[in-house]
């Protein structure tokens, strides 16, 4: 079960309970792994994400979670697109970022997300 006061959210896949968790090193790992030249961009790239940038993204807060995982990894959990959608969410949602970029102006990551597959 999470840690909702530390800012964790859960992924069900498999019947296995994978912890995500927002940690400077996953946002570091999110910005280079989306090839984003700084953190301002990661909302909006989010909002138009494929496929294989959720995979990026869940698998740098699933290792702040403490699991060793990478974005293929993720590609092949047995799990639906909303479930992944929905826990990286709240990861980003648990740690204030949703909050924060909606008080800024910006988009909060997945607000209104549109995903395509990756080719």
């Amino acid at each position: 079960m999470p840690n909702t006061i530390r800012g964790e959210s859960e992924l069900v896949a498999g019947g296995k309970s994978y912890r995500l968790l927002l940690t400077l090193g996953a946002l570091a790992e999110i910005e280079d792994g989306l090839g984003l030249p700084d953190l301002s961009q990661v909302g909006a790239r989010l909002n138009h994400a494929r496929a294989a940038d959720l995979a990026v993204v869940a698998a740098a807060l699933m290792r702040g979670g403490g699991h060793e995982i990478t974005p293929a990894d993720v590609l092949r959990l047995p799990c639906d697109l909303g479930a992944v959608v929905e826990a990286v969410s709240l990861a980003f949602e648990r740690a204030g970022l949703s909050a924060a970029a909606t008080a800024t102006g910006g988009n909060a990551p997945f607000a209104g997300a549109t995903c395509s597959p990756s080719g």
